[in-house]
């Protein structure tokens, strides 16, 4: 009789056994920053080590040791967007339309609900639970979030806070903007070594090895160190919305959409991907999510839904894990 019940404390030790040395690895990193073992600053140079180097090193390899058809998943990438812009659509309309916010901060809020932190704390997690798409979800993810998402949010800030120049244009300066990003870099050659099938040669292939080994643990310690002093007193109700879409409702309609996928005509996503998209859009919001605010004044309410997020997620990660399982 009591077999049920002990497989049910098997398994949620299981998850705990996944989620927790993620958790207390970012927590190390924000004990050790609060401690005064490395100064903030510290975590901007470990920080820019990992965006820079490690993150399009991993990126790389992700996608180089894989042929173009495992890679290019439309289904997948399709599924990710409707679900992540409808939420864009109704985090701006509930912002100023109910929070009765302005459009500057309407922007905000939905970039909070819906850029996910897929390297930092989604690529470590799937690593340990779906090791075999880990890489191929992230670089998907990656595509969404870097070439549609995110420049689409900074032009409706832009246009929010008063730019009067186009649309199209203001699009196209994010992307420009983007286009220097190392981890798109890393992205790009990627697919075109997967193309050519072309394989590095050894030294090489090692070398950039060693640099994305070190992505998985740096990047936690980093997410922990950059907690340190951010607000929360005060901002109950600002940031309670964001947490929610971000760790609730954006799932939850990447998964809607997952699910609508074979009405439309279009193959299903393979169920690890599946699950992979699900367990990547309920992670907390980017790291450099209030850094991106700073220039619109809106860093107070990012950096507290930053960190309540950051911290919220151990329960509600290990939860989906949990309904996962």
């Amino acid at each position: 009789c009591d077999r049920p019940g002990q497989n049910r404390q098997t398994l949620m030790l299981d998850i705990l056994g996944i989620t927790g040395p993620i958790y207390i690895t970012i927590l190390f990193g924000y004990l050790a920053t609060r401690q005064g073992l490395f100064a903030k600053a510290d975590m901007q140079v470990f920080g820019k080590f990992v965006i820079n180097l490690a993150l399009p090193a991993m990126l790389f390899n992700a996608l180089a040791q894989r042929r173009l058809g495992e890679i290019v998943n439309l289904s997948y990438i399709l599924a990710y967007a409707v679900g992540t812009l409808l939420l864009v659509a109704l985090a701006r309309l509930w912002s100023v339309r109910v929070a009765r916010q302005s459009a500057l901060a309407g922007s905000f809020y939905a970039m909070g609900m819906t850029c996910s932190n897929s390297g930092f704390v989604g690529y470590p997690i799937l690593l340990l639970t779906m090791a075999p798409v880990a890489g191929v979800a992230l670089a998907l993810n990656m595509v969404v979030e870097n070439l549609l998402v995110i420049p689409l949010l900074l032009a409706m800030a832009d246009r929010a806070n008063g730019d009067k120049g186009s649309w199209l244009g203001m699009l196209g300066q994010s992307l420009k903007r983007l286009a220097a990003n190392p981890m798109i870099m890393g992205l790009a050659a990627g697919f075109v070594a997967s193309l050519l099938e072309w394989t590095p040669p050894g030294p090489v292939t090692r070398t950039i090895d060693l640099f994305a080994s070190a992505c998985g643990v740096l990047s936690l310690f980093v997410i922990g160190g950059t907690l340190v002093n951010l607000p929360l007193r005060g901002m109950a109700t600002q940031i309670a919305p964001i947490v929610f879409g971000k760790l609730i409702a954006h799932p939850a309609l990447v998964a809607a959409a997952l699910w609508l996928l074979p009405w439309s005509g279009l193959p299903g996503v393979e169920p690890q991907l599946h699950q992979a998209a699900i367990l990547l859009a309920a992670m907390p919001m980017m790291g450099i999510y209030p850094l991106l605010a700073l220039k619109y004044g809106q860093e107070g309410v990012s950096a507290a839904a930053l960190l309540a997020a950051t911290m919220a997620s151990f329960l509600t990660v290990s939860a989906l894990l949990w309904l996962m399982t």
